[in-house]
């Protein structure tokens, strides 16, 4: 199954960005059922059962919230994933918004600070630090 939604990403992305957005090649993976595009190393958009989101900021998410937009959440009583909206299927039509929407998301993607989790994973794999017990 997640197999399907990584087809309909890479499908997206290569409508979208002929080579790259903002000079950043996004990457495709796999992800907890479904797949989710990365920009160097950080998620900002993904596809999964659930439908296609974006990470973007909030006056963005705002005003796709106003056009038929919800909020992520991947299970029903689960936690909102607040950067994150999920476009109505109507949109997924609209080539250049998607392509707006993209950039935007790609910039806000990696304007955030690395997650500390991210970090320490990193961090670990590379063999330069440990994390301290607790």
């Amino acid at each position: 199954m997640s197999q399907e939604y990584l087809v309909q990403l890479n499908a997206l992305v290569d409508r979208l960005t002929p080579g790259s957005l903002k000079g950043v090649k996004l990457e495709c993976k796999h992800f907890f059922g479904g797949a989710a595009a990365y920009a160097k190393g950080r998620i900002c958009m993904s596809w999964t059962p659930v439908g296609f989101a974006m990470k973007l900021p909030e006056a963005s998410r705002s005003t796709l919230m106003g056009r038929g937009a919800k909020h992520l959440r991947y299970f029903p009583k689960g936690p909102i994933k607040k950067d994150y909206v999920v476009l109505p299927q109507s949109m997924l039509k609209e080539v250049k918004t998607l392509g707006r929407l993209a950039n935007t998301s790609v910039e806000y993607a990696l304007s955030l600070p690395v997650s500390k989790t991210k970090s320490r994973i990193t961090r670990r794999s590379t063999g330069r630090a440990k994390t301290a017990r607790r």
